[in-house]
């Protein structure tokens, strides 16, 4: 008896332990195929002008960065709702250039079709270029807006001392010391483009864009005074310096130019 109980209980620890190894094969196989899923997917790179939405963007963020305003955007790419994007998909981040047609004059009437000759001011030679130029030109229709850069030049936003400078790894802008309420200033003439609290790590947050290359961030304000579609004034008061989303009371101020964040030491005066 105690032999063939024996027997029994062995036979049941042998079950026992090979389902568990075939369970733990088959969870190993699951996972094994869903990276070689996700791996295989490559997707081809954006043209000029275009992005694609990456886990954890915000049409808030991606404005910024691009230095475009989010409504903008959400114009350029049909967007109904601006809260909603979703990883992959494409977004058009910079105007399309406006078409200029070419200004013809009608000529004589060969076989039938109206020939046509581009206006030429130049004489001589310098007309044939400009004819020939003209001639070979491309439809630049889709082509994203290039804008030749011009030096900006900035007031104060806030009278504190500089608590951090810039520094493109991990500081994008300069923090601006100052007590709870203190005004802060718009650094340039301007609309103001988002006044919001959506960007992460911004607390209460007011942008401005100066011209197409450049835009000016105030963040971690306690309230803000300028609204989003304001035109506002060098020197006017758009916020009160708080510590929204900050560890003290300041001022985190940047300049960005094409998107890009620049020193704002740069395009400010000295301090007196």
């Amino acid at each position: 008896m105690l032999s063939a109980h024996f027997s029994i209980r062995t036979f049941l620890s042998i079950v026992f332990a090979i389902f568990l190894i075939a369970c733990t094969s088959q969870r190993a196989l699951v996972v094994e195929r869903s990276g070689a899923r996700k791996d295989a997917t490559v997707l081809p790179p954006v043209e000029p002008g275009f992005y694609r939405v990456k886990r954890g963007d915000t049409l808030y963020r991606i404005a910024l960065d691009q230095g475009q305003s989010y409504r903008d955007i959400a114009q350029w790419s049909n967007l109904s709702n601006p809260d909603q994007i979703e990883v992959d998909q494409v977004l058009r981040v910079q105007p399309l250039v406006e078409h200029v047609p070419k200004v013809v004059v009608g000529g004589p009437i060969r076989s039938g079709v109206l020939e046509s000759k581009v206006l030429a001011h130049t004489p001589g030679k310098e007309a044939a270029k400009e004819k020939s130029a003209l001639a070979n030109d491309k439809d630049v229709s889709q082509e994203p807006v290039k804008e030749v850069a011009t030096e900006m030049h900035f007031m104060w936003p806030a009278k504190g001392a500089v608590l951090a400078r810039f520094d493109e790894a991990k500081n994008k802008g300069v923090d601006i010391g100052g007590k709870a309420g203190d005004p802060v200033k718009a650094a340039g003439n301007g609309k103001v483009v988002y006044a919001g609290s959506g960007l992460r790590g911004y607390g209460n947050l007011i942008i401005i864009k100066h011209d197409n290359t450049y835009l000016t961030a105030y963040a971690h304000n306690r309230a803000l005074i300028a609204k989003e579609g304001d035109q506002v004034k060098s020197g006017q008061t758009i916020a009160e310096m708080g510590e929204s989303d900050a560890d003290r009371v300041k001022l985190h101020f940047e300049v960005r130019r094409n998107g890009k964040p620049v020193d704002p030491l740069r395009f400010l005066p000295e301090k007196p």
